[in-house]
């Protein structure tokens, strides 16, 4: 059983830079590819980027790619997204994700589902 915590939320400036932090435990921590996920007021959770057990393949969705990045420290068992050039749309409750799904061809890595391991979330909130 993978347990998850989530740290750095807060309320920033459009622009600006936070990076949000997720604490595993109870797990092999390398043998689980992790997630971020978000989920706005009003709508559904949605994915946001993945990395592989090692770190070498990432996944982002199209919103944040190339302003977000995600990271991970397997000797710290923690999982990062470094969030660069805020906007007002990325306000929302961010949660990472343990054993999320994605698969890589051809150099290119692809979202599948998320895992069945989550933490308990972080507000983000970006004012305009």
């Amino acid at each position: 059983q993978v347990q998850l915590v989530e740290s750095g939320g807060g309320l920033v400036q459009a622009g600006e830079s936070l990076r949000l932090s997720c604490a595993a435990s109870g797990g092999t921590f390398s043998n689980y590819r992790m997630g971020w996920f978000r989920q706005a007021p009003g709508k559904e959770r949605e994915f946001v980027a993945a990395i592989s057990g090692f770190g070498s393949n990432t996944v982002y969705a199209d919103s944040v790619k190339g302003r977000f990045t995600i990271s991970r420290d397997n000797a710290k068992n923690t999982v990062y997204l470094h969030m660069n050039s805020l906007k007002a749309e990325d306000t929302a409750v961010y949660s990472c994700n343990a054993d999320t799904g994605f698969y890589c061809s051809g150099g290119r890595c692809i979202y599948q589902r998320p895992g069945n391991y989550w933490g308990q979330g972080t507000q983000v909130t970006v004012s305009s």
